[in-house]
């Protein structure tokens, strides 16, 4: 069945600094903030948190269907993900506006700091959410604040239970939307950092949040693999090794696919989150959040 991504198409402007931004960055100046990095590597990557759920989704044989909004310069985008087998009926294009640009610095740490200009993304609540019985499964990933709002809002009224993944856009909201996001889907997905900051703003610890109508609450950890929260019971799921560590950028995208693609076909959710773990390590492999490749027939799918 199809899963409707609703998020931000962006292009991603790449960038690795060979040293590490600690011993660049002094605690005690960050008042007087004035650094530059010298940059050797650049590239032009197509990403954006639905583009890449997408990517990663039909690779593992689902049914992506996009919801955001491209601007001016995203004919080209448009075209790629037609090519994949991604649903685009629900994109957006405003002729107006330039295609979200996210310019990413990885250091040698693989800590990363992301400059985003949202341009066209800030329009994709104009779109609203369709009336389609097919769509049996969705998510709410980072993209304009009032879509996440009114997708959210409209997801839950239409009965179409989904991942809140409020990633980088987790800071535009309150205590109080924060609980209403809460209360309106069926599970949310966060990092270990935006966990910490979830429950700071919520008032509520991880296992309070579980003990919900929720069905689970996942934190990824990295290459520690990820820890499931269900009716405040924790289980951690061990990572998987990657062959290689090139780039993290899109890695928790490549793993938000797998839970999407697994919790649609009915599977425990630590199940789903193996199969993001192994998914997860595959992407890390692989420069830009929508270059890796996968084969179906070695994953436990």
């Amino acid at each position: 069945m199809p899963a409707l991504i609703c998020g931000s198409l962006a292009f991603d402007t790449i960038t690795n600094f060979e040293g590490r931004f600690a011993q660049q960055i002094l605690p005690e100046q960050v008042h007087i903030l004035n650094v530059s990095f010298l940059v050797p590597t650049l590239r032009r990557e197509y990403g954006g948190c639905a583009g890449n759920i997408a990517y990663t989704l039909a690779q593992l044989g689902g049914t992506p269907v996009v919801m955001a909004a491209l601007g001016n310069d995203g004919a080209e985008y448009l075209e790629r993900m037609r090519a994949l087998g991604v649903d685009t009926s629900c994109v957006r294009v405003e002729p107006d506006h330039y295609t979200a640009q996210a310019i990413i610095i990885t250091d040698a740490d693989n800590n990363q700091i992301t400059a985003f200009h949202p341009g066209a993304m800030l329009q994709a609540h104009l779109t609203p959410v369709p009336a389609r019985a097919d769509l049996k499964i969705g998510i709410v990933a980072p993209d304009g604040r009032e879509a996440m709002l009114q997708h959210a809002e409209q997801m839950h009224a239409a009965g179409i239970p989904f991942v809140f993944d409020p990633g980088q856009g987790l800071p535009m909201f309150d205590g109080a939307e924060l609980r209403r996001f809460v209360a309106q889907a069926t599970w949310v997905a966060v990092n270990d950092y935006e966990a910490r900051l979830l429950c700071d703003r919520t008032g509520q610890s991880l296992a309070q949040l579980s003990r919900s109508h929720l069905q689970g609450v996942v934190v990824t950890l990295g290459a520690d693999g990820c820890e499931l929260w269900q009716q405040g019971e924790r289980t951690h799921v061990a990572g998987m090794r990657a062959e290689a560590v090139v780039d993290p950028t899109g890695c928790g995208d490549a793993f938000r696919a797998a839970l999407l693609f697994g919790l649609e076909r009915g599977w425990p959710l630590a199940r789903c989150a193996e199969l993001g773990n192994r998914v997860g390590a595959l992407k890390i492999a692989c420069r830009g959040g929508q270059n890796h490749r996968i084969d179906r027939g070695m994953l436990p799918l």
